[in-house]
């Protein structure tokens, strides 16, 4: 009879442990995910991109950077791209629009890009606009900055601080102008 009250407590034992040991686990596949990776670190890092957006069968943009870092695993997450971007937007038509940066971050929250050191678009009509720091909303499909640029349409040169146009350039408005100037063909 003790043999079996001797079973009865070792067989309760274990079960408690058990059942403890169940209960205690909790999911944390999130924080194991996180175990090597830093907060401060990318979780990708892509190299000589070329990357080539399509929509219906056509090229609509062409993405070249020597380098993307990818920061997903953060709060608030970008793509950064610290050797720059050149990037060529190709309407209906095939008419190329080209941006270049010297530094660029992909906000993916908010839709926004930021586009810095010695920015540059150049339309398909020619119209260039240059600036140091400049703001696309994909969203809204709108480009802006409150910096210091210069905007060449047509023949004329103007100087300004800010800038606001649609993404076809077609509502182009210098902000704060500072001087114009007509250029010789």
């Amino acid at each position: 009879m003790k043999t079996r009250t001797y079973k009865y407590y070792i067989l309760n034992i274990v079960t408690a442990i058990a059942v403890t040991m169940f209960f205690s686990c909790k999911d944390n596949f999130k924080e194991i995910q996180k175990i090597g990776v830093s907060e401060n670190e990318p979780i990708g890092v892509a190299e000589n991109i070329n990357l080539k957006y399509t929509d219906s069968g056509k090229i609509k943009a062409i993405l070249l950077s020597p380098k993307m870092l990818d920061y997903q695993n953060r709060a608030f997450p970008f793509f950064e791209f610290p050797n720059g971007i050149v990037l060529d937007l190709l309407d209906e038509d095939n008419k190329k629009n080209v941006v270049i940066a010297d530094y660029a971050i992909n906000y993916i929250n908010t839709n926004l890009i930021d586009l810095q050191g010695n920015v540059k678009i150049t339309t398909s009509t020619n119209d260039t606009l240059y600036a140091e720091q400049l703001f696309y909303d994909k969203k809204k499909e709108w480009i802006f900055t409150n910096k210091p640029v210069k905007f060449r349409q047509g023949q004329d040169l103007i100087n300004g601080n800010g800038f606001d146009s649609d993404s076809k350039f077609t509502n182009a408005e210098v902000l704060e102008v500072t001087g114009i100037i007509t250029l010789d063909e």
